[in-house]
């Protein structure tokens, strides 16, 4: 490589480290870290977000076996409003919303600078993600 070409990979990794640097120093992106932390320290939140897990599986079991039963519905419900009652749950939904919101903000001024969609160049190639 040459000067120039060193200079300007220099100067891209230097951008690339500084705007990680920011967004994992920004607003929502900090309050999600720590809505995480205490959705993984809540033990209360962790079984009901295990129990619906389990449910959510048996119920998809049942499906294909066509034996889905009323019971089984009325019980994903139950757990399913107890998790969506769950202060700890209701926070981090909400600040995992908030920061996905910033980072789609985030992607559409880089596409705007670049002048192309920057998070679609920047998928996995062949992934379905």
């Amino acid at each position: 490589m040459n000067t120039q070409t060193d200079q300007t990979y220099a100067d891209f990794l230097n951008a690339t480290d500084a705007l990680a640097e920011n967004l994992a120093c920004s607003e929502p992106i900090v309050a999600y870290h720590n809505a995480r932390v205490q959705l993984d320290a809540d033990d209360q939140a962790q079984s009901l977000l295990q129990q619906l897990g389990q449910v959510q599986s048996e119920i998809r079991a049942s499906q294909a076996r066509g034996a889905v039963t009323q019971a089984d519905i009325e019980n994903l419900r139950a757990v399913q409003r107890e998790a969506q009652t769950n202060p700890t749950i209701i926070n981090f939904a909400l600040t995992q919303q908030a920061a996905v919101e910033y980072l789609r903000e985030i992607n559409q001024s880089i596409s705007q600078l670049l002048g192309f969609d920057f998070a679609a160049l920047a998928k996995p190639a062949g992934g379905c993600c």
